[in-house]
């Protein structure tokens, strides 16, 4: 699969086959996630990769539009570092976290896996209920569903000539 299929056969799932996800395919989709671009390189986040059936039901528990990370074989939290970018690159953690998201997602879409994104910050109590649920410290930027589909949603992203403008 091309990086073009990837993106326009990504879909959000939230339905999922009880198959796990092998070890070297998280490690490839981490390496995917680690290749992404960030402001000055400072790669502002690290990955809470989450398997264990307790801790995936805590967290369908505390995040309101994340019940089918109870029955996702992994979910992958990105968490954000932001005192790590110095000052030129301050600030920028949020655009350098959802390129690593999307890194992930297409990534995983290549492998053949499902996915969902849902995001985590910046809603102060979703963040607290998440570093609570997983005994972490840093910063939950947003929680990724993985695993093999159980469903095939149909397309909702599409071209809209009239959000284009070109200044030539």
């Amino acid at each position: 699969m091309n990086v073009s299929d990837a993106i326009r056969s990504r879909r959000s799932v939230r339905k999922y086959k009880n198959d796990t996800v092998p070890d070297g395919h998280i490690r490839l989709i981490l390496e995917a996630a680690m290749a992404a671009p960030s402001a000055c390189n400072t790669r502002p986040w690290e990955f809470v990769v989450v398997t264990n059936e307790d801790a995936r039901k805590k967290l369908a528990q505390v995040h309101p539009f994340a019940k089918h990370a109870a029955h996702s074989p992994a979910v992958v939290v990105i968490c954000a570092l932001p005192e790590t970018q110095g000052r030129v690159a301050d600030g920028f953690f949020p655009q350098d976290c959802g390129a690593a998201a999307q890194n992930i997602l297409l990534q995983a879409a290549e492998l053949g896996y499902g996915t969902c994104w849902c995001g985590v910050y910046p809603k102060e109590k979703l963040i607290d209920a998440v570093r609570e649920a997983l005994d972490i410290r840093s910063l939950p930027f947003c929680l990724i569903t993985l695993g093999l589909p159980d469903e095939a949603p149909a397309a909702r992203g599409f071209y809209e000539e009239a959000k284009v403008r070109f200044i030539r």
